[in-house]
């Protein structure tokens, strides 16, 4: 197992602490990258829930389950899916549909494009779907799910808590199916002892720092980050091919 995982898990876990989401939109164009879809999956979905119960905990007092109900729901029915499409298709595509995933949501946080009010509630079964798909075969469950809550309008409280109450539903969902489908291997194991210790210090970093640096600030430099790792999965697999 690659050390280079090391510096990964840090900046993911950091940006997961400051922002409450982001670590797998950081981490996973890189892990598959370089260790291929295959193995970087299960390694974050393993490694990640840990940082991600504790996230549960810190904002739990936030919780409002029935905000994230259909969220919920959609995703069930889809993390399925989204684990045989990324382990039935070939790998040059799985890469590209990640940096095309990546690469919009980075311009969509840069170009903060307005969002209408979410007028029909049970719309949260198609992001909950599409944040299940994502989640199952890249791990990144974050994207429809920040768009939903952008458009239900939620504060800034509510947006952590569920957020936050989403993630660790939907990781335990993720990790289950990894485990029936018997990916997380001796290596898996043994990503994850050098990758936790890391994860922690970096979550704690990112709680240290959060509301002492400039949250648009910090944003914008994740978001151009993504891009950039967006556009590298794009061209390396589409020149691949």
């Amino acid at each position: 197992m690659s050390l280079l995982i090391i510096p990964i898990f840090f900046v993911a876990a950091v940006t997961y602490g400051i922002a409450g989401f982001g670590s797998g939109l950081i981490a996973m164009p890189l892990l598959s990258s370089l260790l291929g879809i295959g193995v970087a999956a299960p390694l974050f979905a393993l490694v990640t829930f840990v940082i991600e119960f504790a996230g549960f905990l810190r904002y739990r007092e936030h919780l409002k389950f029935e905000a994230i109900r259909r969220l919920m729901i959609g995703a069930v029915l889809a993390i399925p899916f989204g684990i045989l499409l990324a382990s039935r298709l070939p790998e040059r595509w799985v890469l590209l549909a990640l940096g095309i995933v990546v690469t919009g949501y980075g311009l969509y946080r840069l170009l903060r494009l307005p969002l209408p009010h979410l007028i029909h509630p049970r719309i949260g079964y198609v992001f909950g779907i599409a944040g299940g798909l994502l989640s199952g075969a890249y791990n990144i469950s974050g994207p429809p799910i920040v768009i939903y809550g952008n458009l239900s309008r939620w504060q800034p409280g509510q947006f952590k808590g569920s957020l936050q109450t989403f993630f660790i539903l939907n990781g335990a969902i993720v990790l289950a199916a990894h485990v029936v489908n018997q990916a997380i291997t001796p290596l898996i194991w043994q990503g994850a002892l050098i990758a936790l210790p890391t994860m922690i210090v970096g979550t704690w970093l990112g709680w240290r720092l959060e509301g002492r640096i400039n949250p648009q600030v910090f944003e914008r430099i994740v978001m151009v980050l993504l891009v950039l790792s967006g556009l590298r999965l794009i061209i390396t697999n589409l020149v691949g091919g």
